[in-house]
């Protein structure tokens, strides 16, 4: 399997998190990588603190959202988490791979596994930043609109939110020899 980056970054440029995946291929909806557990992320400024995942799961960059998706194996409580975020920018990673870099709006949208609750979080620190970042109106009116049609796709039988990720989870634990 091919390895990809995924780079989260604030509006300032600066690092939010890094986790090196799987690229799993490409679909209608966009991009997967899959991060089996263990998969080390690193976050804060300068990828000084580093942390392992503790279950499977498969992401989503769509071709053109405002948005990624986390689809998240068991037992986790979360059964999908996603980033509000600029669209994904392609390119080669300094180690020569696939690298995937977007901007963490702040917002997230969750649907939680036990009920199919689906809740917005963050959107405090969203204008906490907006005023501190001075992110543009377009910026604004994107995030609020990519984190509406989210929760109404979480809520809803909608795809690529109805099991979809089950397809890319099972070639990525194939693909890594890992199982469930």
């Amino acid at each position: 399997m091919t390895p990809a980056e995924l780079v989260l970054r604030k509006y300032d440029g600066r690092p939010h998190r890094r986790v090196t995946g799987h690229l799993l291929g490409t679909d209608d909806f966009g991009t997967w990588i899959g991060t089996p557990r263990g998969s080390v992320v690193h976050y804060s400024y300068g990828w000084r603190r580093r942390q392992r995942t503790r279950e499977h799961a498969v992401r989503l960059l769509p071709h053109h959202g405002w948005w990624m998706a986390m689809f998240l194996d068991r037992p986790n409580r979360l059964d999908v988490y996603c980033d509000v975020a600029t669209p994904a920018e392609r390119d080669v990673s300094p180690t020569g791979i696939p690298r995937f870099t977007v901007v963490d709006l702040d917002i997230d949208v969750l649907r939680f596994r036990s009920d199919g609750r689906v809740q917005i979080d963050d959107e405090d620190e969203f204008h906490q930043h907006r005023e501190h970042f001075g992110y543009p109106a377009d910026v604004v009116t994107a995030a609020g609109s990519a984190a509406d049609a989210l929760h109404q796709a979480l809520a809803g039988p909608h795809d690529p939110f109805t099991g979809r990720h089950e397809i890319w989870m099972n070639r990525m634990l194939a693909g890594t020899g890992r199982h469930r």
